[in-house]
């Protein structure tokens, strides 16, 4: 750790918690983070986590959405505690929490009931009873991206808009049965899973809102990198029990559909010039998987175990 440079030094002036604390009494840790940038503030009262929002991100995310949310979740015990959020451009302090590894998808694949724990952690936002703002709905969201992308004058991968009307057949299956909503995170990526090996917390609810819940688990399983044996533990964990059809066929048209919508939110980086990954690739990687899925056999099953509502 190191003394905070004059950026984060500014932004913890906003924050009266820390306003006043001098500046050689606090030291700052760089964390991850692919469009903000996230720090670790140890101070003479404790540990904290600090995000300074990404440029140009509030062209996609509402952050005052975000920090309805993100208290909500903390609420119900999912997120770490919230200290200070500003709903104008998302500057965010929250409690940090000890004990804990942030996960990465090897870590999902490696570390034993994994996938069960995060599973558990995600019932719990979504039969919290906790009122989220925003619905997450996954064609208007890839309209909206399309929106902004196209304001970018940003190229899209060959074959992009027959896919989406592909989808179409996987929004009508979903349709015959539809979902209860439920508060959800919408980007369980892995890395915003905190595990302690008992139980997991889940951070950042940039994308949060009400959703199908099991696209939490959809999303979960393909940003782990989760195999059948994976995808098994997570849903008899989510379920508690012997898992239906149409539920588990349900988390795999997910799986397809978040990639979809992803590799929109890959080119807008790329457009945006976000140094932190080459986003091209990034997101013609997701394209090619969310294709390759849907055109399985499996793919077909699930989705007429899904219109069909088999247990």
């Amino acid at each position: 750790m190191t003394a905070p440079d004059a950026d984060v030094l500014a932004a913890l002036k906003r924050i009266p918690l820390l306003a006043e604390v001098a500046p050689e009494a606090l030291s700052a840790e760089r964390l991850g983070g692919l469009t903000n940038r996230n720090y670790k503030i140890t101070g003479p009262e404790g540990r904290y986590v600090l995000r300074i929002p990404g440029e140009k991100t509030g062209d996609y995310i509402n952050r005052a959405v975000e920090g309805h949310n993100a208290k909500a979740a903390a609420a119900a015990g999912v997120n770490a505690e919230v200290l200070f959020f500003d709903a104008q451009d998302g500057l965010m302090l929250c409690r940090f929490i000890d004990g804990c590894l942030t996960m990465s998808p090897a870590l999902f694949r490696s570390r034993p009931g994994a996938p069960a724990r995060g599973a558990r952690a995600l019932r719990q936002m979504h039969r919290s009873g906790q009122s989220f703002e925003f619905r997450f709905e996954l064609f208007s969201m890839i309209a909206e991206y399309l929106k902004v992308l196209a304001k970018l004058g940003a190229q899209l991968p060959e074959g992009y808009h027959d896919v989406v009307g592909e989808a179409g057949k996987v929004q009508a299956a979903l349709d015959r049965h539809p979902a209860a909503l439920a508060p959800c995170h919408c980007d369980p990526l892995s890395e915003n899973f905190l595990d302690n090996l008992a139980r997991m917390w889940v951070v950042d609810w940039e994308y949060s809102g009400t959703n199908d819940p099991l696209w939490d688990l959809g999303d979960m399983s393909v940003e782990a990198g989760l195999d059948e044996v994976g995808d098994q533990e997570m849903m008899a964990a989510y379920c508690a029990g012997r898992v239906p059809r149409a539920l588990f066929g349900r988390m795999v048209i997910y799986k397809a559909m978040c990639d979809l919508l992803w590799t929109l939110w890959g080119l807008i980086q790329h457009a945006n010039k976000n140094p932190v990954d080459d986003f091209w690739a990034y997101a013609l990687g997701r394209f090619a998987r969310c294709k390759t899925l849907m055109a399985s056999a499996d793919f077909g099953r699930h989705m007429e175990a899904v219109a069909r509502n088999l247990d």
